[in-house]
This record gives structure tokens, sequence and C-alpha cells, in this order.
């Protein structure tokens, strides 16, 4: 029997320039070919839906437009891609459908466009709020861009409103984090979310960082940003129901949560990757070849994997950890629980009830936790 995902990413490449960091699968074009995206993400759901026999049309509980910078595609986008793709998939009002913008392109005209098309969440990417910041990244918009963006959400009857921040940055710069984290605050979204800033060796900082032109956060700084934003973050409502993210109660990202319980989704447009229990497949990255692939009726997935017992067991003690609910107890094994014990020890883990949970100094340690648990 065909599993059925209930999730949909749809992955959109464009960008008007690629910030100094990004190792995305992104395409520098300042005015993207909408329609010609819509129509490949279409032709690529149908041809998924016939060889995964997915009998169309089925419902789906998600739906997230990440990228790049869907804010590009424009106000009249998200309602061409629902249209597009109603006789393959539906989504109703009760869907949480997320679309990420940049700040300088989500214009009032924008938010009101998709809001009639039915997009109820956005991701805004504000990563700072100070200007020499913003600059030594490449990103266009000013300290004000983020406000400005919220209020044209809300204006336009978008109610839930996500802010990522970037923490991390070279000392150098002198960026205030915690003037970052109050601005955010201020602003009253129902969600933030936190990425550490790394050095990908593809980027143009990798390249700088190795070159000794360029160097990052220390370890110990690191982690003292994230901690101050947990704590800052925490007394001001948001709750840390995952390592990177930050929510009013009742305001988790939904489809984000799918990703973390290990749920069945697809993933649409180049570099997109989907999971459909045991296998898990990602697209070409680039997206003229993406495109060329899908036009002629080649291969456009560049890779393709099973999920063995051992990957499925890390995976799910990995996922588990990294979020609130933590690990049941009671299904680790005598030397996991003596290793949990140890963490609780050393401030790392706490028992919640039944729940193993790691604490915030353990989440900067997640991926080492993770393999020795699994090892244990």
């Amino acid at each position: 029997m065909a599993v059925i995902p209930r999730h949909l990413y749809l992955h959109v490449p464009f960008c008007v320039r690629r910030c100094s960091y990004c190792d995305f699968a992104v395409t520098v074009a300042p005015h993207p070919p909408g329609r010609d995206w819509i129509e490949a993400v279409a032709a690529e759901l149908a041809r998924v839906a016939r060889e995964r026999e997915l009998e169309p049309p089925w419902r789906l509980d998600t739906v997230y437009c990440g990228g790049g910078t869907p804010s590009l595609l424009g106000a009249e986008a998200m309602g061409w891609l629902r249209e597009r793709l109603s006789a393959l998939v539906y989504w109703e009002g009760s869907a949480e459908w997320t679309c990420e913008a940049n700040p300088e392109s989500f214009t009032p005209a924008v938010a009101a466009g998709w809001a009639a098309a039915g997009v109820n969440r956005i991701s805004l990417g504000a990563q700072t709020f100070d200007g020499a910041a913003l600059r030594w990244m490449g990103r266009r918009h000013g300290p004000a861009g983020p406000a400005a963006a919220g209020a044209a959400a809300r204006s336009a009857g978008i109610a839930n409103v996500s802010i990522d921040l970037i923490f991390g940055l070279p000392g150098r710069l002198e960026r205030d984090w915690a003037a970052d984290l109050r601005q955010a605050i201020e602003l009253t979204p129902e969600h933030i979310s936190l990425y550490g800033l790394t050095a990908e060796a593809a980027t143009p900082l990798g390249r700088r960082v190795r070159e000794g032109r360029e160097e990052l956060a220390g370890e110990a700084e690191y982690a003292a940003e994230y901690l101050v934003a947990v704590e800052r973050l925490e007394m001001a409502g948001y709750v840390a129901y995952e390592v990177s993210n930050f929510a009013r109660p009742g305001m988790e990202s939904r489809h984000n949560q799918a990703y973390w319980d290990g749920r069945p989704y697809l993933g649409l447009g180049s570099g997109a990757h989907s999971f459909l229990p045991p296998e898990r497949w990602w697209n070409v990255r680039d997206w003229p070849d993406y495109l060329a692939r899908l036009q002629s009726g080649g291969e456009f997935v560049a890779g393709r994997e099973r999920r063995d017992a051992e990957a499925a067991g890390l995976e799910r003690l990995w996922l588990g950890l990294r979020q609130r609910a933590g690990l049941d107890a009671g299904e680790l094994n005598a030397a996991q629980s003596a290793l949990a014990a140890e963490w609780q020890a050393g401030g790392w883990a706490r028992r919640v009830g039944s729940r193993i949970r790691l604490t915030p100094e353990g989440w900067l340690r997640l991926d080492a936790l993770a393999v020795a648990l699994a090892s244990a």
C-alpha cells in the first residue's frame, strides 16, 4: 500500500544575490521565471505520483515554500501554484501554509496576494537588525525591513509570523546580539528560529575563513550567544520546543515538526529532498539542469538511499534529543540509561517524568550526544 505524504516542501531557488554564507541550492535571478518554476514542480509532482502509485488528489496537512527567496515570485504566484497543483493535491484552510520571504521583497501587495491564495504563515529572513552586519552578510534589507514586512503580513491577515536570526558572527563586527534579540521580541512574532553561522567550504565566507581573511566566533562565544538567546526568549514567553526553534505556546511549526517526527514528506524543486519510508531521495541542485531534465523527461533525482535499521535507530535518537519532548526513558537500554544519568549529573539533560530531555547546554553538544547514545 502506498505511503501517502501529507507534507509538501517546494524549493524556490531564486535570489537577487547570493549571501556570503549561503550554501543552499540557489540561482541568482532578480526577475525569476515564476511560471516555469510552477510548471516544473507540477510536472515533478505528477511524475512522483505515477511512480509511487499515489492516487491524486490527496490532502495535505502542511505546505512549505522555502528558498531561495519565494517572495521574489510576486503577488500572484501562490494563487497560480495552488491552482496548478489542485488536480494532484489539495489543502484546506486548516492546513499550515508557510512561505519564506525576505523583508525587502515582501511588500504589502505580495502579502495581500499570498493571503488571498491561502498562505497563513510567513517566515521572514531578518537574520540581524544591525546595519553593518547586514551589509557584511550581503543582505539587501535595512534594519527597519523586518518590522515593515511583519506589518505587511498582519495587515493582509497573515497572523502567524516567524523571524530568523543568525548568531555566532565574527567578533570584529561588534554586532549587539542582545539588542537583536530585544528587537525581534518587540516585533511580537509568533515564532523565532535561530541559526548558528557556519563557514561552508564552497561559499565566499568559507573561502575567506580558509584563507585566514575572516574569523568566526569562537566556541565559547558561540555557546554564550546561544544560551543568552534561550534565556531571553523563554523570559519573553517563547518555548524552546526544538534546539533552534522557539514559539508562543501552540504556534510551533507544524511542517518542521513533521520532519522531526519522521513523517513522510515530498520535496519538489531543484535541490529538494523527499522521504517516503524507507527511502530518501534528493534532486539535482542546479535550477537550469533540473528544469531541462524535467522538460526532456529525463532523470532529475541526484541520489537515493534506503534507511536501514541502524540508521533509523540513530535518527530516532537524534530527532528525539533535538526536541523539547525528548526521549522515553523506558525505551533506553541499560547502557543508554547509565549514559543519560551521566548527562543529568553534568547538566546536559534532565528527567521530566518518564522523558529524558537535553538542556540548552546539552543541545550545544547534540550531535556528539546522539552518536554516543546510539553506540551505547
